[in-house]
Parts: C-alpha cells; sequence; structure tokens
C-alpha cells in the first residue's frame, strides 16, 4: 500500500481515465467511427497539419478551452493529442477534472503521426 501511493497512477497519468495510446493504437481506434478527437495545440500548429477531423481546442487559452471542451458529451471517449504529448498530458487532467472519464492521448503527439 505504501508503495502504491509513492508510485502513484500507470503511465504517469493523473486518473485511471486517461489511457496513454501508441500511433498505431491510437490510428485504430480513431478509424471505427466517429469519435471527439480533439487537437489542443495553438490555431497556427493546427492550420500547418493536423489528424483529419480533429476540432482544434487551444490548450494555452484556458477560457477559450474551458468554454469548447464543456460543448462535448462527457459520456464519451474523448481522443486528444498535441504536438509532442505535454499539453495533451495538462488538458487530460484538466478533463478529468471536468468530469470526463474516458480520455485517450495520442503517445508522443502529433510529432509521432506521421
Amino acid at each position: 500500500m505504501f508503495f502504491k501511493s509513492l508510485l502513484g497512477t500507470a503511465a504517469g497519468s493523473s486518473s485511471n481515465s486517461i489511457r496513454i495510446l501508441n500511433t498505431s493504437e491510437y490510428k485504430a481506434a480513431i478509424s471505427k467511427g466517429k469519435v471527439q478527437l480533439v487537437d489542443v495545440r495553438t490555431p497556427n500548429e493546427y492550420r500547418a497539419g493536423h489528424i483529419p477531423n480533429a476540432v482544434n481546442i487551444d490548450y494555452f487559452q484556458p477560457q477559450v478551452f474551458a468554454e469548447k471542451v464543456a460543448k462535448l458529451d462527457k459520456n464519451k471517449a474523448v481522443y486528444i493529442y498535441c504536438r509532442s504529448g505535454s499539453r495533451s498530458r495538462g488538458a487530460a487532467a484538466q478533463l478529468v477534472k471536468l468530469g470526463f472519464t474516458e480520455i485517450y492521448d495520442l503517445k508522443g503527439g502529433y510529432m509521432k503521426w506521421n
């Protein structure tokens, strides 16, 4: 019990609601149909290239992020990614705080996508 509290949760996530997928797992999951796919990079990064059907919700704009995330369905899985994985980790933690229970993060972010 003591060691478990020291080590925290698996994969460094702040919650069991967050699962980090490698590129092939992520591609397979989002190809299965209509999913809530969110790119948390800046609009300029998004315009430079993004995963098809992704919605851009800039994590660096907290008010806009909160407003747009509130429009997502908390009862459905959310797939998120950023450039390298750092921002999406923070975004995933925010989603958990907002009541989302099934969040999938792309390991290595968009840099690993292609």
